[in-house]
């Protein structure tokens, strides 16, 4: 049993060589040999969405929401120059107005397709860079993103299951930092319940303890995505982190017996009770 995150939290010395560098499409591409915190989340969620998307009947589009992520993800946790390489920003100017195209227009969609990589409009780059600054004002979120490792990979057996994490950042000292981006800093902590991300985080624990044979500490650091663009640190509690593990470890257990008797139902197969009184 690894130890608990609370076992010696001065001393924590975490190997950060454990974790492998891949690109994220390398790391997607094994989804079908490794179950991921995501898939477990879509089988929580609902076991039949889950073999749908394993079967390819539904698709995991790529929104502009989701590239707007990824790219903000980009620019906070591995710096300005590894954004600039990966995306271009800005676009075409309009040479009787003097301001940029908008991101509908041909203009700006023939200047898209040139840059061959993925492109962020005016507004969008000033919107990671809102965000970015959000973050650099929070101390604490500033001192758990100092020093670290970005996007580092895990494939290990748990569960006796086969499983892989990329974490968002690594602090040698402080363990686990996933970043968040929200609508609203004031309902976040309601957020992370409706959205499993308790469940997520436990998974990426779980999965490094596995291979350090120690419970990291685990931090979530939340940044809005309009203004005021406050930014928000919290630590998760050993208990939750436990209890949220327990819950993950159940639904692998019933992923496992899915898997062996085919079966994968919606959930909602029998009748159920409202009762409002």
């Amino acid at each position: 049993m690894p130890q608990s995150a609370n076992d010696n939290p001065r001393n924590l010395v975490i190997d950060l060589g454990v974790l492998s560098a891949e690109l994220a499409h390398e790391y997607h591409a094994k989804a079908g040999e490794y179950l991921s915190s995501h898939q477990l989340l879509d089988f929580m969620t609902c076991p039949w969405l889950y073999r749908k998307k394993q079967l390819g009947l539904i698709a995991d589009d790529d929104t502009p929401a989701l590239m707007l992520g990824r790219a903000t993800h980009v620019r906070i946790l591995e710096g300005r120059d590894a954004y600039e390489t990966q995306y271009a920003t800005g676009g075409p100017i309009n040479p009787r107005t003097g301001k940029p195209f908008g991101s509908t227009t041909k203009a700006f969609a023939e200047w898209a397709e040139a840059q061959g990589k993925p492109v962020l409009s005016h507004d969008n780059a000033e919107l990671i860079e809102q965000m970015a600054s959000g973050v650099a004002m929070n101390d604490e979120a500033v001192d758990l993103l100092l020093y670290g490792r970005s996007e580092g990979v895990i494939r290990t057996t748990y569960c006796d299951t086969p499983c892989q994490a990329r974490f968002d950042w690594v602090h040698p000292h402080r363990g686990i930092v996933d970043l968040k981006t929200t609508a609203d800093l004031t309902w976040f902590e309601n957020e992370t319940r409706r959205r499993r991300y308790l469940n997520q985080i436990a998974f990426y624990q779980a999965i490094l303890a596995q291979v350090i044979d120690q419970f990291v500490p685990v931090h979530l650091v939340a940044i809005e995505k309009v203004e005021p663009f406050r930014c928000g640190v919290w630590r998760i509690s050993d208990q939750t982190l436990a209890i949220a593990r327990q819950e993950n470890e159940a639904a692998i257990r019933r992923l496992r017996r899915a898997w062996e008797i085919d079966a994968f139902p919606t959930g909602y197969e029998e009748v159920r009770v409202l009762d409002v009184t």
